[in-house]
């Protein structure tokens, strides 16, 4: 088998589910005083996952995190980004888990449970 440098990758986090991505227009000028938005096209590194689709298992956290990014790269935001690097840490730290990086002792969620849990993390 051929496997992609993602899927290689995914060995560090533990999931595909968890790596944002983007491909970029240009080099990205992070923000900085002189600031320039970087066009780009912000998905999970795992894309849409149409095998999983409509089932409530895939987890969001990655195309969360490329929403983060894109407020980094494209509309210079660093700290909107931060807060939610912050809110998606707050809740993997309070137990939540999809089941792709689920383990004992974690609680297992759907992907909507995620997603409202990284929401109200971001809320508070």
């Amino acid at each position: 088998d051929v496997y992609s440098l993602s899927d290689q990758s995914s060995v560090i986090p533990g999931s595909l589910g968890l790596l944002p991505s983007a491909s970029l227009a240009g080099a990205p000028s992070v923000p900085t005083p002189d600031f320039k938005p970087t066009r780009g096209l912000y998905e999970p590194i795992h894309g849409s996952a149409p095998d999983i689709a409509g089932q409530g298992i895939a987890n969001p956290i990655g195309m969360i995190l490329s929403v983060a990014m894109m407020f980094d790269l494209s509309f210079g935001k660093p700290e909107w980004a931060d807060k939610i690097r912050q809110a998606v840490a707050h809740t993997l730290d309070a137990g939540l888990r999809t089941a792709d990086i689920w383990q004992a002792g974690m609680q297992k969620v759907s992907t909507r449970e995620m997603g409202d849990a990284v929401v109200a993390a971001l809320a508070a």
